[in-house]
């Protein structure tokens, strides 16, 4: 099934714009150095046709030919929800995190079944996720690696680590998932210490926004040559549209490219 995330993907040229926590000067908007060598695909930010008009949003830009999208609707994406393929022990953890403080961290079920879709149309077989929280969407990625794949999972919450690990083991997936509870910057610095940079296929950033700069630089090391990286929040809730909060909610996917 499709899954209702408003990316408008097209390889941009080697010098592109990200939002201001993968930049290295706050409050801007730098270009990143084709050196770093990254297809992106990132959310766009859309004008909206009003609430008496059809539930569609256009391109603010003339240039794109006035193209409408399908605006998400809160009965649309209960639809969408309702039709999602979510195995029964991902339904059970997202039932007991829906009674938790802070539940709203959790990826959401089409957000959990696109990783899982992209580790395997890229045939993963090394994963990061830098921030798990309860484990929902390192799950969603852990049974989908073959047996012999392997997922570094990085949370700080000693609570949240080990609802993720019960979880984990009823799913039969222990094996393939690295707990590492310490802040992420020191497990990502460790990785790579010890002689692992470039052996990861896939990553994906769902942690502390202020420090997603120093992930991202981080994980370019660890992640190989046409891998991915997949960063969530950045479109923060729509105000990366808004000029006095410039930071962003949605999911930017880079692909790593060689040098040159």
């Amino acid at each position: 099934m499709a899954i209702p995330l408003p990316l408008l993907c097209r390889s941009l040229k080697p010098s592109i714009s990200l939002p201001p926590f993968l930049s290295r000067s706050p409050g801007s908007h730098p270009k990143i150095p084709s050196s770093r060598s990254l297809v992106p695909c990132l959310a766009r930010p859309l004008r909206s046709l009003g609430t008496d008009a059809a539930p569609v949003v256009v391109a603010g830009d003339d240039k794109y030919g006035k193209k409408q999208v399908i605006s998400v609707t809160p009965q649309l994406y209960d639809y969408v929800l309702s039709n999602v393929r979510e195995p029964p022990i991902l339904r059970e953890l997202r039932e007991e995190t829906a009674a938790m403080r802070g539940s709203q961290m959790q990826v959401s079920p089409d957000q959990a079944q696109l990783l899982a879709m992209l580790v395997q149309i890229l045939g993963a077989q090394r994963c990061i996720e830098v921030g798990i929280y309860t484990g929902y969407s390192s799950l969603a990625i852990a049974l989908v690696l073959p047996e012999s794949g392997r997922l570094v999972a990085c949370e700080r919450d000693a609570k949240c680590l080990e609802i993720a690990k019960k979880y984990y083991k009823r799913a039969g997936v222990s094996h393939k998932v690295d707990v590492k509870h310490a802040l992420a910057v020191d497990s990502l610095k460790a990785l790579i210490l010890n002689g692992e940079a470039c052996s990861y296929d896939f990553a994906f950033v769902d942690a502390e926004k202020r420090m997603y700069n120093e992930y991202f630089e981080l994980l370019l090391q660890l992640v190989r040559v046409g891998g991915l990286i997949v960063i969530d929040n950045v479109l923060w809730h729509g105000k990366v549209a808004d000029p006095q909060v410039p930071v962003g909610d949605g999911m930017t996917i880079c692909r790593k490219r060689a040098h040159g």
